[in-house]
């Protein structure tokens, strides 16, 4: 046997050491003193110098399988090489169809339920993903076959668990059927694909002892680490009973209900109803009980998890260290590196611009203002490995009849029939909300920048309510991504500015024609209505600028698609995004997309030619020209002869 001295963490190690062999001479016993027999660490694998383990701890090593031997399997994902091309957020591309799969991709701490941001292009079973990654790793020197990180490629779209393979935290939570997942978000699957074994699997992997097996791996107590995914396959894992794994998955079940419960005042998640001011009227929504319940449920699934690993709490103890212990401080940064950036916007959302922001939705045709009043029922909460909707139960459903009518336009226009405050507050109106004193004035100064920094994670900013507006703002079409088109630029000419021109020419002619009779009054207004011809005018021309060779296209994204519009933004952190992306489109980085070719097609039709993956990205393969080879299979170097 040989003795250990727990002193990371302690102000003074001096101290510390001095204070545990006081306490180890007078009573023999110490909190931060373990007598370990060294041959014991070889029952674990990788033999870390885990000498804080309890016997317990080293016994489940000894005496479990380790969940690779369970037939379980776990598994790294894809990685697309260039995020910008190939990944979309959910609300950029709200199609039920294949070419856009959700993509589970790491994220932040979240057991048992979190919500899936993310699509990714895989169009034609991910054709153009393939070939892309193979000209990349080509192109370093590595083996060009895109398995090699497009990884288990067998695998996607079963049911499963994943976790953020880089957080503070270990947390596993249901991955949905018909999802990719990630290489920053490996994932779990069990022989088949039994949701009840998953969730029992969830329940055990989300437990304290599991946590406590994993931090012995990584020979050390606190759980800020990578969680790679040999990591997970050696961990021990206790054979269940079916008693067992039905009383497990009922726990993982309702803990999985109680956190997707937060995700339904969430506008941006697949699971939104209604938000927070409204959602009462559901009876089902108690965000303060939440962590209280999770707590129970919890508790719950360590006990019986410390029953099925025979821990005790000598072994608890021993791992997590003495009541108030501090773990060290080197677990900040280890983050998801793709949401690091991300705020929780949960719970930035007052409820305030949580309503505004919904009514502007349902205006727009986007949410069902009939759940709140009850003439719509909600529907029933899905299992927790269901494939996600390509829109939320709060959606207004296809073929529903909107609130409004409308082309995708709507303006900040009083008076005008698709005037967007109005709208706003008839709304409110008829679900019975309090209705905001300046309605107009929160739409024109506060919604924008809160709506852009709603519609942003990952690293991509998604606005779909667009303000395109006069120089100094005094007019704005208020444009509705998912509905635009190749005509909406000149709807937007035709319909709103050349009527709203004429009106304000007319007015303006009026009261130049009462010359000397003018008043005070009217000399303002008709300096106004100067200023706002000449700004109509602009704008009028700007968009007939633009239409001609705009042909959006929600596979490009909102970014992109946003581009060619960038002198109409006011908001001058998003117009500073747009110019940027039009500055990349026109020196031809994004020549993947539609719109590139729909402005530069000959340069992008010539690249076609050379980049097998730009041609199938714009249906061109007719074009591509592969390089000449060698009858070794090499390719011949340019010039060179037969």
């Amino acid at each position: 046997m040989a003795l250990f001295f727990r002193l990371i963490g302690k102000d003074s190690q001096q101290d510390a050491l001095r204070e545990s062999t006081a306490a180890l001479r007078s009573s023999g016993y110490h909190h931060d003193v373990f007598e370990v027999q060294p041959d014991d660490f070889r029952s674990i694998p990788g033999t870390p110098f885990a000498y804080w383990t309890g016997p317990g701890v080293r016994s489940a090593f000894k005496n479990s399988k380790s969940v690779k031997s369970q037939g379980i399997t776990v598994a790294s994902g894809a990685s697309s090489k260039d995020d910008e091309r190939f990944l979309r957020l959910a609300w950029e591309r709200e199609i039920d169809d294949s070419k856009f799969p959700f993509l589970a991709k790491g994220g932040k701490f979240s057991p048992y339920y979190a919500t899936v941001y993310l699509r990714i292009n895989w169009q034609n079973d991910g054709e153009e993903i393939k070939i892309f990654v193979e000209e990349y790793r080509r192109g370093r020197g590595f083996s060009p076959h895109w398995t090699a990180a497009l990884l288990n490629a067998h695998l996607y779209f079963r049911p499963g668990l994943t976790w953020p393979r880089r957080t503070n935290g270990l947390s596993f939570r249901a991955l949905p059927e018909g999802c990719v997942f990630g290489d920053k978000g490996p994932a779990v699957f069990v022989e088949g694909d039994d949701p009840q074994k998953l969730l029992a699997l969830c329940a055990i992997s989300n437990s304290e002892p599991f946590g406590i097996l994993v931090s012995v791996r990584l020979a050390r107590t606190e759980l800020a680490q990578s969680f790679e995914v040999g990591l997970i396959q050696q961990t021990p894992l206790p054979t269940l009973t079916r008693d067992q794994t039905v009383i497990l998955s009922a726990l993982a079940r309702r803990a999985w209900s109680t956190q997707r419960m937060l995700a339904t005042v969430d506008e941006t998640s697949p699971a939104f109803l209604l938000p927070v001011a409204l959602i009462t009227h559901l009876g089902d929504y108690d965000p303060l009980s939440t962590d209280a319940r999770l707590a129970e449920i919890q508790a719950e699934i360590d006990e019986i998890a410390m029953q099925l690993y025979r821990f005790v709490d000598a072994d608890r103890n021993a791992a997590l260290g003495p009541p108030g212990m501090a773990a060290d401080d080197d677990s900040e940064g280890f983050e998801d590196d793709d949401e690091s950036e991300d705020e929780d916007v949960a719970d930035a959302i007052d409820q305030s611009y949580g309503l505004l922001s919904w009514a502007i939705g349902v205006a727009f045709g986007r949410f069902d203002w009939r759940l709140a009043t009850g003439e719509r029922e909600a529907p029933p909460e899905p299992d927790p490995f269901d494939p996600l909707p390509a829109k939320s139960p709060g959606m207004l459903p296809e073929g529903a009849t909107p609130f409004h009518d409308h082309s995708g336009i709507l303006v900040d226009d009083q008076g005008h029939p698709h005037d967007l405050a109005r709208l706003i507050e008839e709304v409110l109106t008829r679900v019975e909300a309090d209705v905001p004193a300046d309605v107009r004035r929160w739409l024109q100064r506060d919604f924008f920048p809160l709506h852009l920094k709603q519609y942003s994670k990952s690293r991509r900013k998604a606005p779909i309510y667009w303000p395109l507006s006069t120089i100094s703002g005094s007019y704005t079409l208020w444009l509705y991504y998912p509905s635009l088109t190749s005509q909406t630029l000149y709807t937007a000419v035709n319909d709103f500015v050349e009527p709203k021109l004429k009106q304000v020419s007319r007015d303006a002619a009026t009261l130049r024609d009462k010359g000397a009779a003018r008043t005070r009054d009217d000399e303002k207004a008709f300096e106004a209505l100067q200023a706002l011809e000449l700004e109509l005018i602009e704008l009028r021309d700007t968009l007939l600028d633009i239409a001609p060779a705009y042909r959006p296209n929600h596979d490009d994204g909102v970014q992109i698609t946003a581009a060619p519009l960038w002198p109409l933004f006011r908001h001058k952190p998003w117009q500073k995004v747009l110019k940027d992306t039009w500055a990349k489109l026109e020196k031809g980085d994004y020549d993947w997309a539609h719109l590139a070719m729909s402005y530069w097609p000959d340069r992008v039709r010539e690249k076609c030619k050379t980049d097998k993956s730009l041609a199938i990205a714009h249906d061109l393969e007719d074009l591509y020209e592969p390089a000449p080879t060698t009858e070794g299979g090499k390719k011949k170097k340019k010039g060179s002869g037969a």
